[in-house]
């Protein structure tokens, strides 16, 4: 495990999830992350699609008919949502609920989506999500989370967006390593995350923050992609094995070769380069509560 206690690199991220993307998409309603990108083509006539694939992950970005679903292996498809998708609610001690409305698809909630297909734009024809699940998503959203229900003041400026940048302690960072073109973790890298998922847990009021990187080998598209898996795999990782709770964890994100660790003209640096750093942020309005 790696452990420092500030990092240049993780401040300028921090400073551009600050400002809003730009994009023709962007500029649309974002209810739940304005900073997250999601691209897809224009749906087609529905009477041209055929059964898709059926999809389980966890949103992680929204926008008004549009998200981002990540599975388990990090990988991200975008689906379209229109009037015809049938939004369920299952769980519970008198089972499901009927037909809910698009807002209650939020960040980080897990979901099960049926689709339907033309070329390579799906549409959700179903989704389903568990009401406990709907409920810390809900969490995230109001930041009101039951876990921090004692110290009702220091949870709101945990999950208030990050506004400033000095406002936020780095309180360690660990990162875990990656083969070329592979988001897989080593059972090093399995062991590194739950240590750092108990380090934080005892850190009051402690966020993680997980940003994938690559080596300078292959094209920025390619790049981007593969350090977006990484974030991917290793936030879901930290929430099944290590039990992090969801609503600790701010978006990843992928930043491609940026802010390389170390020079990417050796294998020894490339090798240093390829990993994702799991941040562990507090406020420093509520440090130290």
């Amino acid at each position: 495990m790696r452990v420092i206690s500030t990092k240049p690199g993780i401040l300028v991220l921090m400073a551009m999830l600050t400002v809003p993307a730009t994009g023709t998409l962007a500029q649309q309603e974002s209810p739940n992350n304005p900073s997250i990108i999601v691209n897809g083509e224009m749906v087609p006539d529905m009477s041209a699609m055929t059964p898709g694939p059926e999809i389980k992950g966890v949103i992680t970005a929204r926008t008004r008919d549009k998200m981002k679903v990540t599975t388990a292996d990090g990988t991200s498809t975008v689906v379209f949502i229109n009037e015809t998708t049938k939004i369920k609610a299952g769980g519970g001690l008198f089972g499901g609920k009927g037909n809910q409305t698009a807002s209650a698809l939020l960040n980080g909630l897990p979901v099960t989506v049926k689709t339907m297909q033309a070329g390579p734009v799906l549409l959700a024809s179903q989704v389903v999500y568990k009401n406990s699940d709907q409920k810390v998503a809900n969490m995230i959203r109001n930041g009101t989370a039951q876990g921090f229900a004692e110290q009702t003041a220091a949870t709101n400026a945990l999950r208030s967006r990050v506004a400033d940048i000095d406002n936020y302690n780095v309180k360690g960072t660990t990162n875990v390593y990656f083969d070329t073109g592979k988001w897989q973790l080593s059972e090093k890298a399995k062991a590194d995350l739950c240590s750092a998922a108990s380090q934080a847990d005892g850190m009051n009021n402690s966020l993680l923050l997980v940003i994938g990187y690559t080596d300078s080998v292959g094209d920025e598209d390619y790049n981007q992609t593969l350090s977006e898996k990484r974030a991917g795999k290793v936030i879901n990782y930290l929430q099944q094995a290590c039990h992090w709770k969801p609503y600790r964890v701010m978006t990843p994100t992928g930043m491609a070769e940026s802010d390389p660790a170390a020079s990417n003209d050796t294998e020894e640096g490339r090798a240093q380069n390829r990993r994702v750093a799991v941040n562990i942020l507090v406020s420093k309005s509520v440090d130290g509560l």
